[in-house]
């Protein structure tokens, strides 16, 4: 096992219909929303990828 292994769990990155779905909105606002960068989230190419620990810690945030 690599230094990358020890930090890296696949679980950890959603793709745009696993976060809509974590978060309970549709693909469409979550993107809309992670391009005017109101949603913690990055893209890859053509792909969106979120942080399953940075959309909880933004959901916090938000609610406080």
């Amino acid at each position: 096992m690599n230094h990358i292994d020890e930090y890296y769990n696949p679980d950890d990155v959603l793709t745009l219909v696993e976060a809509a779905l974590y978060l309970r909105c549709h693909p469409k606002t979550l993107r809309q929303q992670a391009v005017k960068k109101l949603i913690p989230g990055k893209r890859v190419g053509y792909l969106w990828r979120f942080s399953k620990r940075r959309l909880a810690e933004w959901m916090r945030e938000e609610a406080a």
